[in-house]
């Protein structure tokens, strides 16, 4: 059996993105960096599959520890999962590739941050009861 996930954070009001960006990139409040760090300690040894915007944001270290892999929208996503029998498999953000990825992912690690601003990409909730069995 695959072991689809996601770990993401979002705003308070379900923000995800503003310009391309995450609304608190850079952010140094303790809460912002220990989401980070956490991001980085639970996806250790495992795989993380995104689209090429994200895998660029991923920092050189986390490419030592762990699977990524760049995933295209010509792809099925049975073929990229079927390339990780028996791993652990993340599913890297963004709207496009959680439109297409959420069916598959069995267990969604949502952290809410106290980030209440702007945003031009908001978090679905229909994401989380896709499910394996979602058509």
């Amino acid at each position: 059996m695959i072991d689809v996930r996601c770990i993401c954070a979002i705003g308070q009001r379900g923000q995800l993105g503003l310009n391309g960006r995450l609304p608190w990139e850079g952010n140094s409040d303790a809460l912002f960096v220990e989401d980070v760090t956490r991001f980085f300690a639970i996806t250790m040894g495992h795989v993380l599959i995104a689209g090429p915007k994200t895998i660029a944001s991923v920092p050189d270290f986390a490419f030592r520890d762990r699977t990524i892999d760049v995933i295209r929208s010509h792809e099925a996503p049975e073929a990229v999962l079927a390339r990780y029998p028996g791993r652990r498999i993340f599913v890297g953000g963004g709207i496009s590739v959680w439109n297409v990825y959420a069916k598959y992912i069995q267990h969604w690690d949502v952290t809410r941050l106290p980030y209440d601003g702007e945003a031009d990409r908001w978090f679905d909730p229909a994401w989380l009861v896709g499910g394996p069995l979602r058509t």
